[in-house]
Formats: structure tokens, C-alpha cells, sequence
């Protein structure tokens, strides 16, 4: 390898190491600090983008899916329901000419059944978000950000953690800073 192809190499390595990867907890004192984070993270997201959620039954997995979805559609005109794909396992949308789909694995019986749906290549072309994301195995994308939802102190408060590579830490610094917990 030559001086100057190593030196790049170098630079490239040291500025990505500089980059820490996302690890940060949020408290959301109620569905609605829920929904306004769904809400400010949608605009953010591009074509190629899946966030995987994971936690309990109950913990407001949907809710942030529906929350953002909405957020997204109201952005683009669009006004139409936004159903849990538990029994369908996909909800998608398509949204000012790029697809959503809104996936929920509670009822993955194999985590190679995702090629069958198209999701595989859904995580290329299209913003996903999916539920029950722990069901892929070792199938997740790895460039996904990850929110594992669980019930907070309070009967409506939840604590959302967001963990993901140095990519997302760049791209979400404008809303929290990881390593530190924000109540809203």
C-alpha cells in the first residue's frame, strides 16, 4: 500500500473513530412526549433507513410507528388510517415517492421468512420501521437505528433507548445527546 493511500486510510479511520456510536435514553413522561418524538424524527428519515423496536407488549411500539407514519403523511397531503400490521405483518404507504413499511415480526415463526415478504430488500429501498425486530436474528440490518421501548416509572411514562452506529449519533444530534437522559 503506498505512504499516501495509507495516510488516507489513517485520516479515514481516526474521523470515524472520532464519530461515537448513538446510545442515549430518553424519558417520555406520556404518549404525547412519545408522539413528539416520533414526530421529530420522521423528517429525518431517507430511503434506505429502518429503526428496529423492541420491548414488551404494551410499551408503545406502535405508538411511536403510528406517530411517525402520521407525521410523515401530514408532511405529504396524505390523510388515511394507520392500522397495526399485526395480523397482515406489513402496512406499507407510499409517501411523496418513498415507501414506507411499517412491519410488526410478532408472528415470525422464522426469521428466513422475511425474504418472502420482500423485506430484505424493502431495508434497501424504503424507510422501515419494525416491531418485534429482535425476530430477525441476525438478519437486522446493521446500519439500523435501534429503540427498545419498556414502561417507565409513572403508568404512562416510557423509556425509550436509541442505540445505532455513528451514522445516526450525526444524524439525531439535533434532538438528543447521547450518554445523557432527557425528560420531557
Amino acid at each position: 500500500m503506498s505512504a499516501k493511500a495509507l495516510a488516507v486510510l489513517r485520516k479515514t479511520w481516526q474521523v470515524a473513530s472520532m464519530t461515537p456510536a448513538l446510545d442515549h435514553m430518553e424519558l417520555a413522561s406520556s404518549p404525547e412526549r412519545t408522539t413528539r418524538l416520533a414526530r421529530l424524527i420522521a423528517p429525518m428519515l431517507v430511503a434506505g433507513d429502518t429503526i428496529l423496536l423492541d420491548g414488551p407488549v404494551g410499551a408503545g411500539k406502535s405508538h411511536f410507528c403510528r406517530a411517525l407514519i402520521q407525521a410523515r403523511m401530514s408532511d405529504v397531503g396524505v390523510l388515511e388510517d394507520v392500522p397495526s400490521p399485526s395480523f397482515t405483518l406489513v402496512q406499507a404507504y407510499d409517501l411523496g415517492g418513498v415507501e414506507f413499511w411499517h412491519v410488526d415480526l410478532y408472528r415470525l415463526g422464522d426469521p428466513q421468512e422475511i425474504h418472502e415478504l420482500g423485506l430484505d430488500e424493502a431495508f434497501t429501498q424504503a424507510i422501515c420501521l419494525v416491531e418485534w425486530a429482535e425476530r430477525l436474528g441476525d438478519l437486522r440490518p446493521r446500519d439500523a437505528l435501534h429503540l427498545t421501548l419498556a414502561p417507565g416509572p409513572e403508568a404512562d411514562a416510557r423509556v425509550l433507548r436509541f442505540t445505532g452506529p455513528p451514522r445516526w449519533h450525526d444524524r439525531l444530534a439535533p434532538l438528543i445527546k447521547p450518554g445523557q437522559v432527557h425528560v420531557r
